[in-house]
């Protein structure tokens, strides 16, 4: 009877950690792709300059810093992402979202026996 009760135990520690851990890299990997640029440093080819990020916290500096989400960083230059911040629970497709209608139970679709 102890075994058991103690297998419960170690089991719920482990699950509880797994969530402790998913919540945590949730958390990490929302900002992972926010990067602060100098809106006027755009290249055709290179995409925007990479700032410090102090420059897109104040008004009060030289830069035209804008934070800019997604894309691919290169050697201090990031392109392939956007100034608009991405919605939560939208992913990184960046498109429209359209819904599917498959049929099923309830779909309105089809007919009815008779």
């Amino acid at each position: 009877m102890a075994d058991t009760r103690r297998q419960l135990r170690s089991g719920t520690v482990v699950l509880g950690g797994m969530g402790l851990l998913a919540a945590a890299l949730t958390a990490c990997s929302s900002d992972a792709d926010k990067r602060c640029v100098d809106r006027d440093s755009y290249n055709l080819t290179k995409g925007y300059r990479t700032v410090a990020d102090k420059n897109c916290k104040s008004t009060k500096t030289s830069v035209n810093g804008a934070w800019y989400y997604g894309g691919k960083k290169k050697s201090g230059w990031v392109d392939g992402g956007s100034f608009t911040k991405p919605s939560k629970g939208s992913g990184s497709s960046g498109g429209s979202h359209k819904s599917v209608d498959r049929g099923g139970f309830g779909s309105g679709k089809g007919s009815s026996g008779g």
